[in-house]
Parts: C-alpha cells; structure tokens; sequence
C-alpha cells in the first residue's frame, strides 16, 4: 500500500483495533497500535499516535487513558451498545422460534462484533441455539422485506400459504392458489412473526404467520381496507388473540382466583377492570377472540380459572373440555 493513501486511512485502522480489542481491564499500549499499523504498511511514531488518540476523541470515541501497574494504555469507555443490551440482543434473537438456526448463528455472530473481542467471548458463553425449537423456512428474512415493500409501497401483496403435514413436507392451502390481501402490519406474538393484513374478499382484518409464507410479490394493484385498519388498536388485538388463533369476538367475563391476577393482566392488559368476587377470587370482562387456544390458556389454570358468560362461549368450552376428556375415557 502506496505511503500516502495509508496515512489517510492510519485513522480508520487505529479506531477499529480500538474498539476491537481494547475495554477497561485490556488497554493497548502505543506500541501494540504503532505494530498494528505497520501490518498495513504505515509507519508511526509515538507522538503522531498521540494525536490520533485525541483526534479520535475530538470526533467524538470515548477513550480513556490508564497507567497504574500493569494496566497502561487506551481503551474504549463506552460503546454504541454496553454488553447488557448486546446480552439482552442476543437473548431475544436466540430465543425467536421465526428465526432458523444457521439465521440465528449469523446475526449473534454480528452482534459479538459491536462488544470487544473479550467482551464477544462473554456474549458467545451464552449462546445456546442447538436443540431449540426453530423455524424451517429460510426465506423470512426476504419475507419480512417483500411484506414492507407492500406496506411501504402502499399496494397488495400476493403469496401462497403452506402447512407442514406430519411427514414435514410443505401443503399449500387453497390448493396452492394465492392469497392476495393489502399488508398494514407486522407484529410479534408467541414467539412468532405475523403478517396483518385486510382481506378483502371476506371484510375483514386477518393475520398470516411469516415464516409459512412463499413466493411473495408486490402487486400494483393499491391497498384497501385503510378505515378498517385505522379502527384497529394493534395492542388490544394482540391481547384479544390468543396464539393467533381466527374466532369470534366476544365479552367474555372470567372468575380467577386471586392468586393469578398478575398472570391476567399479563395477558388481558394493565387496564382491564378487576371486581373482586368473595375473598379469594375476583371478576374480569374482556373482549377476546373465542378459539381453542383461549380455552387452552383459560385450562391451564385448572381449577382456579373459570369462564362464566356468555353462554355460547360456555357452551363451546364445554365442548372442548368434553372433547379432550373423551379421548382419556
């Protein structure tokens, strides 16, 4: 590399070592940076690594300066992202069913390089992806891009909808034929990642998990639906979903015992009205989207969770109570 456009880039080299292998208890010592910089061919000198230092800080990198025993050199203070957060990063991205396991690998391994190269070993002990439940479908990356290009573009979107048969093969629902719905949003639930959108064919808002969608394209035809989407409060229809499950909506009132009121306004929301009923139990109305995965959640509570009106819903618990006791008969 020719002298002079190495200088121009002495800069550049010296931040990066920085903030690859310098934090509180590893400082690097001027000589460490004046042997790093001759690997790209510069030569420097100790006073010229000085300045470098303090333009660094002028632009604004956090560098701190020690010299007690062993300890002597510069280290970067604080970064864009403490270890914490990247923990907190690497958590959410490891534990995300949607993301599959080679996606989950690489995008961890793109968060270590925001920490030190010390601080990145600490991140990697944590890691434990094998063995978790992950998704199959690679393309949700793309999918997630195609979908905003709908959402951003304002216009349709069109795509084909699978399941998994027991043998693990994709079978497309419709026969294969596409779904064509105008996308307004994408919003996360149970560990998973869905698609909201308007179907006009039906009238109505639906939601389609990401990571069971193909072949998406934007259309040029415009979106519809806006007014049934602007009436739509996207944290009170999470709550009213259960696991995304399609079903009625209903007021539903439940009897649960006192004990399990922070699990309810877990999932019902902080402003749900809580009437107590005697000194062990209290009422709640909500409106919620009846489906089996409502009544799986309401039985997890066995006996200290009671669903009361309306009547229909009561009557399809039943059913789905009975049903599940028949198949133990």
């Amino acid at each position: 590399m020719p002298r002079s456009s190495g200088q121009k880039l002495k800069l550049l080299y010296i931040m990066d070592y920085l903030l690859q292998y310098s934090d509180a208890e590893h400082p690097v010592t001027t000589r460490q940076l004046i042997a790093h910089l001759a690997t790209h061919d510069i030569r420097a000198e100790r006073k010229s690594i000085y300045d470098d230092i303090e333009a660094l800080r002028t632009y604004g990198l956090d560098i701190e300066q020690v010299a007690a025993g062993q300890l002597f050199g510069y280290y970067v203070a604080s970064r864009r992202f403490e270890l914490p957060e990247l923990k907190l990063l690497v958590d959410s991205v490891q534990s995300s069913k949607f993301i599959t396991q080679r996606k989950t690998n690489a995008l961890i391994r793109k968060i270590e390089t925001l920490a030190s190269s010390y601080d990145a070993q600490r991140l990697q002990r944590q890691v434990f992806v094998a063995g978790r439940v992950k998704t199959m479908n690679e393309s949700i990356y793309y999918n997630v891009d195609a979908i905003h290009a709908g959402i951003s573009g304002g216009k349709k979107i069109r795509f084909r909808y699978f399941e998994y048969t027991v043998t693990k093969e994709r079978r497309y629902r419709r026969d294969g034929a596409y779904y064509v719905v105008s996308p307004y949003a994408l919003t996360w639930d149970d560990e998973n990642y869905y698609m909201v959108a308007y179907d006009t064919d039906t009238d109505t808002i639906r939601h389609y998990r990401v990571d069971k969608m193909t072949n998406i394209t934007a259309t040029d035809e415009p979106r519809d639906g806006a007014e049934a989407y602007r009436s739509l409060d996207m944290a009170v229809y999470a709550r009213k979903v259960f696991g995304m499950f399609s079903g009625t909506e209903e007021r539903v009132r439940l009897r649960f015992a006192n004990h399990l009121v922070g699990a309810v306004l877990d999932r019902l929301g902080q402003d749900v009205s809580i009437i107590p009923d005697g000194d062990a139990h209290f009422t709640v109305s909500a409106d919620v989207i009846v489906s089996p995965q409502f009544f799986a959640w309401l039985c997890g509570f066995g006996v200290d969770a009671q669903l009361l009106a309306p009547e229909s819903a009561v009557a399809q618990m039943r059913a789905h109570i009975a049903g599940i006791a028949g198949l133990y008969n």
